[in-house]
């Protein structure tokens, strides 16, 4: 049995490790019957890796292009599914974050890719200011080309790494330095060792609401590691905060999972 995802005009199908071609064939047909939008489908040959969080794939059935055009909650989303990270199971989740923005605020999105938060959460909400940084150049590119697909007008991505752009408590944009805080911080992180939490820290204030993800087994969330990471980088912060809640998000493998805990700066 292939897993697969879908991506707009792109499935990106997984086998069973000594599934033989004709049979890959046969499924990649059956699927595009039955998604009637669809015209690639690939093979994912590689894990996700690396801090760009990058795929390999190779060409079943179909179109040969690695380019996708995909649209979820009204937005629509333009990107290379090889060098950029998209994950379609997170829409529901974007959409969530997108409906508790209040009017007027100023957000941050830190590990935007494509900027599919960014441009749901400007979509959907009456923010004032989202600003959407992204370390791959590829996906800054993308998410440009995404801002005016949906004709946003309060989003903006910054190119470069979390830890350089957010300068004591400043984004360094283009080389100045521009003192900024916000009213919400969305860390929608990769599967790194760093936390980032304290650049996080760096761009709140009083009542600032940070949407941390992470990644855990299910043992850790039985000892609330999550929570207890988020602890500790607060007392070196010397921030105190209220913890909102704690979330699942979706089984990313075999008894590990993506969780968000939800925090107010007090």
């Amino acid at each position: 049995m292939a897993n697969y995802d879908i991506l707009g005009n792109i499935a990106i199908m997984k086998f069973p490790e000594n599934t033989k071609k004709g049979e890959k064939l046969k499924k990649a047909k059956q699927l595009m019957k039955t998604y009637k939008n669809l015209s690639t489908i690939l093979e994912k040959k590689e894990k996700v890796k690396g801090r760009l969080r990058t795929i390999k794939t190779s060409f079943l059935l179909g179109n040969k292009t690695k380019e996708a055009l995909y649209k979820e909650n009204n937005c629509f989303f333009k990107f290379n599914v090889e060098s950029c990270y998209f994950s379609p199971r997170l829409a529901s989740e974007r959409a969530e974050i997108a409906g508790k923005i209040k009017k007027g605020s100023r957000v941050l999105v830190m590990f935007a890719g494509v900027a599919p938060f960014a441009i749901v959460i400007g979509k959907l909400s009456k923010a004032k200011e989202i600003i959407a940084i992204e370390l791959g150049k590829q996906c800054c590119r993308y998410a440009e080309e995404n801002i005016k697909l949906n004709k946003l007008h309060n989003v903006k991505i910054i190119q470069g790494d979390v830890k350089k752009i957010i300068s004591k408590g400043r984004l360094n944009v283009k080389g100045n330095l521009v003192p900024l805080r916000f009213d919400y911080v969305i860390m929608p992180r990769p599967q790194l060792k760093e936390t980032f939490l304290k650049q996080a820290f760096q761009v709140s204030k009083t009542g600032t609401i940070i949407y941390c993800y992470d990644f855990q087994t299910q043992e850790e969330i039985k000892q609330n590691l999550a929570l207890s990471k988020i602890l500790e980088e607060s007392k070196k912060a010397k921030k105190k905060i209220k913890i909102l809640g704690q979330k699942l998000c979706g089984e990313l493998a075999p008894y590990k999972f993506r969780i968000r805990v939800d925090f107010r700066i007090l």
